[in-house]
């Protein structure tokens, strides 16, 4: 699948009417496209030249030439093959746990590697950037997206930022409606129309504070009013039973934040964990020379 069938398919839901019959078409049709101008395009999916360049704004791109540009370059490097395509998706769909399993790992690399994709190294390091550049970072998150929150927080106290987050909602407002221009806000929701991180991420905008956001790609409350939105993808459909590729597409992201953070200020990141490392040593239990599990 190329980057812009996943845009596509992440923005489909909010698409108007005519804009969701240009991305049918398109999805249908995705290796004749950039051979057909504007004007056999629209006739051929029945709507206006106008939709055809809406549908294009609204999946990132100027318009269809700079579309059919980067439509080109991804199907001539593109591999035959390369995605071994299957018939389910969620839980419910499994025949059996066999296929279940497999699932869960189709899913999940699935995730990475669309997400991957969709993560724009100059928004990533853009993000990396106004981290180190803080005074405090503040992380927000609600249910799923609290556990991503969290190994954000996590990893961020390991190399000594100022970093604060808590799962409690409360506390969450009682920070935000703290921040400075001089913080840092991350916030975290797959769906972006998140009602609480929303509520948090127009705090943060009412205190002046630069907002980050994670999320999929979408046009979204929180993907459109984020100062850096890192774009996420993950092949899940609703109703879910539960945030599974979701989760792993929101580590992903976590991960590649965390590494351009350190690898910016190397020395700094590089002797923190260190110290990190040495300060739990003493809590590891030894095991007696020549021993091993049974």
């Amino acid at each position: 699948m190329t980057n812009i069938e996943m845009r596509t398919h992440n923005v489909y839901e909010n698409l108007s009417a005519t804009e969701k019959k240009v991305a049918d078409y398109f999805l249908s049709h995705i290796e004749q496209v950039f051979n057909q101008p504007i004007g056999q395009l629209a006739a051929r999916a029945g709507v206006s030249k106008v939709a055809w360049v809406r549908f294009c704004k609204a999946i990132g791109f100027d318009g269809l030439k700079d579309l059919k540009k980067s439509l080109f370059r991804e199907l001539s490097e593109q591999s035959v093959g390369q995605e071994t395509p299957m018939t389910f998706s969620d839980i419910r769909e499994a025949t059996d746990v066999a296929q279940l399993i497999a699932s869960v790992k189709y899913n999940s690399i699935r995730a990475v590697a669309d997400t991957v994709r969709l993560l724009d190294p100059a928004s990533v390091e853009a993000a990396a950037r106004l981290i180190l550049a803080a005074r405090s970072v503040r992380i927000f998150g609600v249910g799923a997206s609290a556990v991503v929150a969290e190994d954000l927080y996590n990893k961020l106290l390991r190399i000594d930022r100022n970093v604060c987050f808590c799962r409690d909602l409360h506390i969450q407002l009682t920070y935000a409606a703290n921040l400075t221009p001089q913080d840092a806000a991350i916030l975290i929701s797959m769906s972006g129309s998140t009602r609480e991180v929303l509520e948090l991420l127009e705090l943060a905008k009412r205190c002046g504070t630069p907002t980050i956001a994670l999320t999929k790609f979408d046009k979204s409350p929180l993907a459109l009013n984020a100062d850096t939105p890192l774009y996420l993808s993950a092949p899940e459909i609703l109703p879910r039973s539960g945030a599974m590729s979701s989760r792993i597409a929101q580590m992903v992201a976590v991960d590649a934040l965390f590494s351009a953070v350190a690898h910016l200020d190397y020395g700094r990141a590089a002797e923190s964990l260190e110290k990190s490392h040495e300060s739990c040593r003493a809590h590891r239990v030894r095991r007696a020379a020549g021993s091993h599990a049974e």
